[in-house]
């Protein structure tokens, strides 16, 4: 996982939520460039988020590979999971033990 400015997934999140640190485990996990935003503690102050994906909530995933704005934690972990995990079109190649990494 490596967070770059030029990512092609942005990922809002707050500080301390369990939520986004379930997202940001599942990137890390699929070793997906991101950029995190961290949001306003304060719900009302949100408006980016509100403006990117329409809720104030957090998480929230811009994927731009594929288009993909979501919110809430579950939907996002099964869509990392449907759109990068082991044996979707996009997924990571897996070691002969089962591990993520593809060969050098």
């Amino acid at each position: 996982m490596s967070e770059r400015t030029d990512a092609p997934i942005t990922f809002y999140r707050l500080q301390g939520c369990p939520y986004c640190e379930r997202v940001a485990r599942r990137l890390g996990e699929f070793d997906l460039e991101y950029r995190s935003r961290f949001v306003e503690p304060m719900h009302s102050d949100r408006d980016v988020v509100k403006r990117v994906a329409g809720v104030r909530t957090v998480p929230v995933v811009v994927d731009e590979r594929t288009g993909v704005t979501m919110a809430e934690s579950a939907n996002i972990v099964d869509y990392l999971e449907s759109t990068y995990g082991e044996g979707s079109p996009n997924g990571s190649p897996t070691n002969t033990d089962g591990e993520p990494g593809g060969a050098d």
